[in-house]
């Protein structure tokens, strides 16, 4: 959490220097021991292939969930449909780096999701929503399993 406050500070003062308002979203994967450990804010996503099952490991912050409709009205938000759920009009998420306009309600905190781990994981897909808006969960893990190497993938 720590990391991702600083991250916000860092971003948010490159920005007014630069006079520039933009942000990302992000998903980090640890691994200590038998323990996997995700964090993310907006739409980045990270997909396990566990003993060849499709696992989400991330959940994304986006506002036509409940929680997070809610959470941007609640402290002065707003959000609309402009062909998806849009934050201030803008963001199809709700969570992320920088943004200083939206700040107030498009916060950096990130979803953490703690898995104990064994030999069944066979790997882990850390992607933004360039990928995850075009293909299932399920679509690059069939991908990367019917080929024999990373090349053939990438």
């Amino acid at each position: 959490m720590e990391a991702f406050r600083q991250t916000v500070i860092d971003y948010l003062l490159k920005q007014e220097a630069q006079q520039i308002d933009v942000g990302s979203t992000a998903s980090i994967v640890f691994v200590l021991d038998d323990v996997l450990f995700v964090a993310n804010i907006g739409d980045s996503r990270v997909i396990g292939s566990m003993a060849g099952l499709v696992v989400p490991l991330s959940t994304d912050h986006t506002p036509d969930q409940t929680d997070e409709h809610q959470r941007i009205k609640d402290t002065g938000g707003y959000v609309t449909w402009a062909g998806g759920w849009r934050v201030g009009g803008v963001l199809p998420f709700s969570r992320a780096f920088g943004y200083k306009r939206l700040k107030s309600y498009v916060m950096a905190e990130p979803g953490i999701e703690v898995q104990e781990i064994s030999d069944v994981v066979d790997f882990i897909i850390i992607a933004t929503a360039g990928l995850w808006s075009t293909m299932s969960n399920e679509e690059p893990v069939i991908a990367i399993q019917s080929r024999r190497g990373a090349e053939e993938v990438s």
